[in-house]
């Protein structure tokens, strides 16, 4: 009889292709900031689909994990270029990306192979998103942001930072010390601790989710 944290773990794929197919079959009538941040929810489906064949072939899909932060990250920029626009300069913003992106070739060369966990690169994504998560909470407090834009967006948006930023803080010490519950820890520990990272990881697709279902109904460029 599988145990609850067996449960959790095989479950964990379903809101992301559940989330990632809505996106899909929403993405023409979604606004700009909306269709930049279904296309990570897509991305993430198709790493997702792939990893899941790759398991069941027995073959190491940690390579796809490199390539999702990566990526994943550059989609993430974006959509946070597009949102704070008005609050940090986009060259700022892109920067950072433009940073973070070499940063990550280069673990993924020198330190930490593809076929191993990247747990240098997803510990400083997990600081990025949750800086630039706190910063769009900021924007969203600003009287004259909110006279300006169509609350129905800002609620939407809302939504889909606090899933970000839910995940992030919560998975950051996970990922910073990932490495030494492997190496020293039990088996049944490490099954508790990524149990808990997948808790949180459902939790922001529903917040995903959640996001895209208040989208304004009137598209917005």
């Amino acid at each position: 009889m599988e145990t609850l944290a067996e449960i959790i773990l095989k479950a964990a794929s379903l809101p992301v292709i559940v989330t990632g197919t809505y996106a899909l079959f929403k993405f023409r009538n979604l606004g700009s900031e909306l269709k930049v941040f279904s296309c990570f929810i897509i991305f993430s489906l198709i790493i997702e689909v792939s990893s899941k064949i790759m398991w069941f072939m027995r073959l190491n899909n940690l390579p796809l994990l490199h390539i999702y932060v990566l990526i994943g990250f550059i989609f993430q920029i974006w959509f946070y270029a597009k949102v704070l626009e008005r609050f940090i300069s986009k060259k700022v913003i892109w920067t950072i990306g433009v940073l973070f992106t070499c940063f990550t070739i280069a673990n993924s060369i020198f330190f930490e192979s593809i076929y191993t966990f990247n747990s240098n690169a997803l510990t400083v994504q997990s600081i990025l998103v949750i800086i630039l998560s706190l910063s769009t909470y900021m924007l969203f407090l600003n009287d004259i942001v909110k006279s300006e834009t169509d609350m129905s967006l800002v609620e939407s948006l809302n939504w889909i930072n606090s899933g970000l930023f839910i995940y992030y803080s919560s998975s950051l010490l996970v990922f910073y010390v990932s490495d030494l519950l492997i190496e020293n820890y039990s088996l049944v520990l490490n099954q508790y601790t990524w149990t808990i990272h997948t808790i949180f990881l459902i939790v922001m697709y529903v917040c995903f989710f959640i996001g895209l279902w208040k989208r304004p109904r009137k598209l917005i460029s």
